[in-house]
């Protein structure tokens, strides 16, 4: 019986459904018994009348000028594995037999420092904040300053595990570090931590940096990476807030509407409580345009029985088919040496293809030109082989 335990895995979800809990009954053990969203979203935008005359009919050139068959969108599986990956804390995680150096632990106490670049965290600290060309380019820090349980582009940096993890949290000077490195990138987007309880708003240079994040769509995957290390770090209510924010400017204010995708598929699911998910994902489906293309649910009830009956899938299911929201403009990388489409149509998101080449190992170099639906990038990638007080979102503040 031992050595069956021993070698028990954990079977991985195989559909999107699986991956997300979002709005289902059983949700997980933090769901609050009973929910509340009056009063908090349901507000009307002050920009969406304004964004309405901009898009009249919500048409799109992809919508409506396209001379053969319209696009199809659904939900990235690959998106909700990962994000269910890490909201569960790595199932199948292989603990490494390797002795730990709390290498994370040690570089935020200013003892080591980042490598390869042989810099110490308190020289990002006090000397890289505003330096936004020098944050822009480079691109081996962003691992050593939101370190997660997983592989990043930068395979000198380390893994966390769940010692380290347990021994961060209890370290007063790294954590106080660690929320510096958080305001000086939130700083970089042009946002501001207002407070404790992770709350932000724009800073006075946002129109410069949001336009900047707009086009530099390289940085939604690091702001991925900070949303998950936030949460592996004991900042988990610090991620409602900024995600709240992209939502926004991305859905409502129409500041960041290229970070739309990466927003709806990636940020709100790096949010463990499902409650809190459900409120960010209503406000969304308000304001998201064309209104029936928003896939990210609560599913529609099932009407005359099953699907084999007639009935139709729900909105939030990776079964439904509608037609594609108004496309995002290509994201330019800087190791980009050319340009590729996807064959047998592939469509492929541009945050999902450097999420790819992040697992990969940086074999997916190029992904310009490249659309919004990883309905089979699954079978291409196989075969490429705390303490504290309440905030708004009922979440624990440090």
């Amino acid at each position: 019986m031992g050595n069956l335990l021993g070698t028990w895995r954990f079977k991985e979800p195989s559909t999107v459904e699986e991956c997300d809990s979002t709005w289902g009954s059983d949700s997980d053990s933090d769901e609050p018994a009973a929910e509340d969203d009056s009063g908090i979203y349901d507000s009307v935008c002050p920009a969406e009348s304004d964004r309405a005359a901009a898009e009249p009919g919500d048409k799109s050139p992809q919508l409506t000028d396209s001379p053969g068959p319209l696009p199809k969108m659904k939900r990235s599986f690959y998106a909700a594995r990962d994000l269910y990956k890490y909201r569960h804390s790595y199932p199948n995680y292989k603990v490494s037999r390797q002795p730990n150096e709390y290498r994370n632990l040690r570089f935020y106490l200013n003892k080591i420092p980042l490598v390869p670049d042989g810099i110490y965290i308190e020289e990002i600290l006090s000397k890289w904040r505003g330096d936004y060309d020098k944050l822009e380019h480079n691109h081996t820090y962003i691992q050593w300053l939101f370190p997660l349980r997983e592989q990043g582009l930068n395979f000198y940096a380390h893994e966390l595990n769940q010692d380290e993890i347990k021994e961060f949290q209890s370290t007063r000077e790294a954590k106080r570090r660690f929320l510096a490195a958080y305001s000086l990138m939130l700083d970089f987007y042009g946002i501001k931590l207002l407070d404790k309880s992770g709350n932000v708003a724009r800073a006075p240079n946002w129109q410069e940096r949001f336009q900047h994040l707009n086009e530099c769509q390289h940085n939604y995957l690091r702001i991925t990476r900070i949303l998950k290390s936030l949460g592996e770090l004991g900042y988990e209510a610090f991620k409602a807030p900024l995600v709240r924010l992209f939502l926004e400017e991305s859905l409502c204010k129409n500041t960041l509407p290229n970070m739309q995708h990466s927003a709806l598929e990636y940020y709100v699911y790096t949010i463990r409580l499902p409650a809190t998910r459900r409120r960010l994902l209503r406000y969304a489906r308000q304001h998201y345009r064309p209104a029936h293309a928003f896939l990210w649910g609560p599913p529609t009830k099932r009407q005359g029985g099953g699907a084999g009956n007639g009935g139709s899938v729900g909105a939030g299911s990776s079964g439904i088919r509608a037609p594609a929201p108004t496309p995002e403009p290509q994201r330019k990388e800087d190791d980009s040496a050319s340009s590729t489409s996807p064959r047998g149509g592939i469509i492929v998101s541009p945050h999902d293809a450097v999420m790819c080449q992040d697992l990969a190992g940086g074999g997916l170099k190029s992904y310009t030109g490249l659309g919004s639906n990883m309905a089979r990038l699954e079978g291409a990638l196989m075969l490429a082989g705390a303490r504290g007080g309440r905030n708004e979102y009922n979440e624990v503040v440090p």
